[in-house]
């Protein structure tokens, strides 16, 4: 439970830095989060599929990663 809530909190982490590597202010700050959140988990996913296990700083570069792929779907997608 404990590193779920971790994963979670890293997530929304990485959501905030990427919505300013983004440019990305349209929407509130939790919204960006939230797709931080989601964005972390489909990038680790991402990156588990090539063959890459990221941790430590470098999880958290696939997680920003990650959350800047979910910001760009989404203000392309969901205006």
């Amino acid at each position: 439970m404990l590193v779920l809530l971790i994963k979670l909190a890293i997530g929304a982490l990485a959501g905030f830095v990427a919505t300013y590597l983004m440019g990305s202010k349209k929407k509130p700050i939790w919204v960006y989060m939230i797709l931080g959140i989601v964005g972390a988990f489909v990038g680790h996913f991402l990156a588990g599929i090539i063959g890459l296990s990221a941790r430590g700083i470098a999880g958290f570069a696939v997680s920003v990663a990650g959350s800047c792929l979910v910001i760009w779907l989404a203000n392309k997608y969901l205006k």
